[in-house]
């Protein structure tokens, strides 16, 4: 069993002043793998002081130099990238798929936001004032367990590119893989203050760092809970804040659509990161007419993905995080049966032939209400829900009805007439027949799924404040 003793500060290692300790397990056999000594509120304050002393030469810094060092956190994780795929497979259980994909995304964003940066320009002239977009100052990042390399790599990613030291609270759950990934940033030669890494709970080192007086801005990915009690604790020293929050994400299933095609891209939309996701699109949209065609192949194409743990390269569909989160999904398959939902596959425990794991069953509702509760909470497991439309207004209406506004899908075999109706969802993005993801384009929510943007221009600009001086005519 492997003990995480130590956090990341001012550009070492140090033991943390906190008391407590959490457990780390093996979603997939249910065994307890390590331990972590959690930091406290004193552990953060000593991180983003050290972030404060870092802040003023930092920020003066030519973009030539951080561009090289973006490169250096490139080639530093890069090189580390078989040992980091095992333990986030151990840790969080995830498919070979997505782990391999998110252990590459944690590298490449570093380039990414380098290219971002060469193309961008600091400084403006509007008439008779000189606009400079200066850094905002010492970042707060909190981040979730359901890709834990990627999300703690790209918000490093930008506010170092902006000239902002950053501290990363990372989810407690993810001990193993954060103490791997943070061996390999250092190693990238950063100097001292830059980046700072404290694994702590979200009430204890979450609240010490959205309510520091010297952090200038939170970027936090997670629930929408929890970022509402960020927003509100930011709003005591007018912080500013990216908050990437939950999802509900439709999946519109227009009549012109390959329904063979259509109904593989639902499915793995639906249970992508096995259900994990805040972008996946659980809710199918299905016109009525034909949704006897389609509900046959969106079943089979769901039933094709296989359960299993990491060690499985055929699995596509790994285990819940936790038993609690576990738990979570088998009460929202009872709730939908309960509001009137018909199971058509799956159902309540874990998948036949699997007798340890968080597994839940890949399960698909029909009959679904965008009113029903199944349909309008995210579930964060492999639960889907088929609903009815009559015409393709009535689409686009039931897809914008809900709390949330992140990601959507549009399948259909004419891509204008596709482009037509993501015009009208409201929504951060819209995926067009399973397009690959655009890392240069903004990533964010509307509604209740968020507030600000990420990746490329938009990620960048979010980290920085205009200030404009004027000469006299």
């Amino acid at each position: 069993m492997r003990i995480i003793d130590r956090i990341y500060i001012d550009g070492q290692f140090v033991v943390p002043q906190g008391e407590e300790f959490g457990d780390l397990f093996n979603p997939a056999t249910e065994e307890r793998i390590g331990r972590v000594h959690l930091a406290d509120a004193g552990d953060a304050r000593r991180a983003v002081a050290a972030a404060k002393r870092a802040f003023p030469a930092f920020a003066r810094t030519p973009k030539t130099e951080r561009i090289a060092l973006l490169r250096r956190l490139h080639d530093a994780v890069a090189a580390r990238a078989a040992d980091l795929a095992p333990v986030m497979a151990e840790e969080y259980g995830a498919p070979a798929y997505f782990v391999d994909g998110t252990v590459n995304r944690a590298a490449t964003v570093f380039l990414d936001m380098a290219e971002t940066l060469e193309r961008f320009e600091f400084d403006e002239r509007i008439g008779r004032a000189e606009v400079a977009l200066q850094p905002l100052g010492v970042v707060a990042a909190i981040t979730p367990w359901n890709a834990n390399y990627g999300f703690i790599s790209a918000k490093v990613a930008a506010a170092l590119a902006a000239g902002c030291p950053v501290v990363v609270k990372p989810s407690e759950m993810s001990a193993l893989q954060t103490d791997l990934l943070t061996q390999a940033m250092h190693e990238a030669d950063i100097p001292p203050g830059l980046v700072n890494i404290v694994t702590g709970t979200g009430p204890v080192v979450g609240e010490a760092l959205s309510t520091h007086a010297d952090v200038a801005k939170v970027s936090f990915t997670g629930s929408t809970a929890t970022g509402r009690a960020i927003l509100q604790a930011a709003s005591g020293t007018f912080k500013r804040v990216t908050l990437e929050l939950g999802g509900k994400g439709p999946s519109l299933i227009l009549d012109d659509a390959d329904f063979d095609a259509a109904a593989k891209q639902a499915a793995m939309m639906g249970v992508m990161n096995s259900g994990q996701a805040c972008v996946a699109g659980t809710r199918i949209l299905v016109p009525r007419a034909r949704s006897g065609e389609f509900l046959p192949r969106l079943e089979a194409a769901l039933a094709a993905l296989k359960v299993g743990p990491a060690s499985d390269p055929a699995a596509m569909i790994g285990p819940m995080v936790s038993a609690r989160q576990w738990e979570r999904v088998q009460g929202y398959i009872r709730l939908g049966q309960e509001e009137g939902g018909r199971i058509v596959l799956g159902g309540e425990g874990r998948p036949d032939g699997i007798e340890r794991g968080w597994f839940a069953r890949p399960t698909l509702f029909a009959g679904v209400r965008n009113d029903m509760r199944i349909a309008r909470e995210e579930v964060f497991g492999p639960v889907l829900s088929v609903i009815a439309y009559d015409s393709e207004e009535e689409a686009i209406a039931i897809a914008n009805e809900s709390p949330y506004g992140l990601q959507a899908y549009v399948m259909s075999g004419d891509t204008d007439h596709a482009r037509v109706v993501a015009a009208k969802l409201d929504c951060g993005r819209v995926v067009i027949n399973g397009a690959a993801h655009e890392p240069q384009a903004p990533f964010g929510g509307m509604k209740q799924s968020g507030i600000g943007r990420e990746f490329g221009r938009a990620g960048l600009l979010a980290h920085l404040e205009a200030k404009a001086v004027i000469f006299p005519g």
